[in-house]
């Protein structure tokens, strides 16, 4: 158990992070600032067959946290003029035939309708396989180091039927958000990783933050991350903290720490980021699913309102959530062993739960199964 203070003792945070290890997490540090001051705890282990916790401020692979960066640097970059919210993203990127209805709120809002390019669940059950992504089992191991472009992941989602109409219905599809880097990247001439440099991360100084294309290494300290796979009868357990994360291009490729994420999500929520007014379009949810633009917006039953977005990548998960002023966040890094199945996500939607319940008073569900 490893616990720092600044501010009042929290045994009820630690028995929660110990009993989600309980659960099979690998390891879990948390991170909360409140009306109490800072906490930050750990459990588990850094790496199996150690003895080590993970650490404080290691880093780790933010999965689907990085959509809630790329939303703002794409908002931030409609505040500088260049990119028109509701304009056609075939004004911008017409070398895709996209459907002209597809508009730059749509991709940030999941509501375009294009198939996922990592695999598309459907309500009956069914799900329709896209690139080789952690659902594929062995072949995702022996794959993990192939480098895709985002081009290349763009044109395999539109090779398959739109999920629904643009604008008509929501749906969670990591394609938004390569369409999203391949807008800033045209628009600015730059990279996307210089872009988020000069937006976000230099002027919030998230010196533990990185924004990789293919780079398979992650900055030390980390915990390590791991994924389960099936062949020839046997179980097989592989260490898959070195991969490239090109597969999850700008969806879910990005890499952070618990400091840095509150430090964004507490810059971002409290206006320091964007303008009032692209902020309230940020934080303003469609009906299906709540989610803004590149963040959740979920009612806390008991009263009160969070802004969040959770990430899993193949053994390694973060949380990020705040209030709509920024006085309370919980950020938090996983590592855990991933498999096909998803198998961890029932008791990564439980552990959430209760967190969100402890730090800001009510229960929030969040979905667990989200690839990237």
């Amino acid at each position: 158990m490893s616990v720092t203070l600044t501010g009042h003792a929290r045994p009820e945070l630690q028995k929660i992070i110990e009993e989600m290890v309980d659960s099979g997490f690998v390891g879990v540090t948390l991170r909360v600032h409140d009306e109490h001051g800072e906490w930050t705890g750990s459990a588990g282990l850094r790496e199996l067959g150690r003895t080590e916790e993970p650490p404080i401020d290691g880093h780790v692979r933010i999965g689907s946290n990085t959509k809630t960066f790329t939303a703002t640097v794409v908002l931030q970059l409609v505040a500088e003029g260049r990119i028109g919210l509701d304009t056609a993203v075939d004004d911008y990127l017409p070398e895709f035939g996209l459907d002209r209805r597809i508009t730059v709120r749509m991709l940030l809002q999941h509501t375009s309708g294009v198939f996922n390019f990592t695999g598309e669940y459907f309500e009956d059950g069914t799900f329709v396989p896209g690139i080789t992504a952690t659902t594929a089992g062995k072949e995702w191991v022996d794959n993990r180091f192939h480098t895709y472009r985002p081009e290349e992941l763009v044109r395999l989602a539109l090779s398959k039927p739109a999920r629904f109409e643009p604008g008509t219905d929501w749906s969670y599809a990591n394609t938004n958000y390569v369409l999203a880097r391949l807008l800033i990247e045209k628009v600015t001439g730059r990279s996307v990783a210089e872009e988020m440099q000069r937006l976000i991360l230099g002027p919030l100084d998230l010196t533990g933050t990185v924004q990789p294309t293919s780079e398979t290494g992650i900055p030390e300290p980390h915990a390590h991350a791991y994924y389960r796979y099936e062949e020839d009868g046997q179980t097989r357990t592989v260490d898959v903290t070195r991969q490239n994360p090109s597969w999850i291009s700008s969806g879910g490729d990005m890499i952070s720490t618990t400091r840095d994420l509150h430090t964004f999500i507490s810059a971002l929520v409290g206006g320091t980021l964007l303008p009032a007014e692209l902020l309230a379009e940020m934080c303003t949810p469609e009906a299906k699913a709540g989610y803004g633009l590149g963040v959740f917006v979920q009612e806390v039953p008991g009263g009160g309102t969070v802004i969040m977005h959770n990430g899993g990548m193949a053994g390694h998960a973060a949380l990020m959530y705040s209030t709509p002023d920024g006085s309370t966040t919980l950020t938090a890094a996983l590592n855990y062993v991933d498999d096909a199945d998803l198998s961890m996500g029932e008791a990564f939607q439980k552990a959430t739960q209760r967190l969100v319940a402890e730090v800001f008073g009510g229960e929030q569900a969040g979905s667990a199964r989200q690839t990237g």
